[in-house]
């Protein structure tokens, strides 16, 4: 068991207090869709979607990748 869980007092919580524990702190992290993006993922994104939208045909297909994934292409 680490320092961190004896310095806090966690090993000596209930299973049952353990599992509360973990549910209020991951309650208490801002959701992943809150978190801001920073500036240079969007630029990207916005070049991606720039360049996709000027060649479409240069893409794979969904079904395309799948079957390549799995090896059946």
């Amino acid at each position: 068991m680490s320092s961190l869980f004896q310095k806090l007092g966690i090993d000596r919580l209930s299973r049952e207090e353990r599992l509360k524990l973990i549910s209020e702190i991951w309650d208490s992290l801002t959701p992943v869709d809150q978190l801001p993006i920073p500036d240079s993922r969007v630029e990207e994104l916005d070049r991606r979607i720039a360049d996709a939208d000027a060649n479409p045909a240069a893409g794979r297909s969904w079904d395309e990748v799948r079957a390549r994934l799995r090896g059946k292409s």
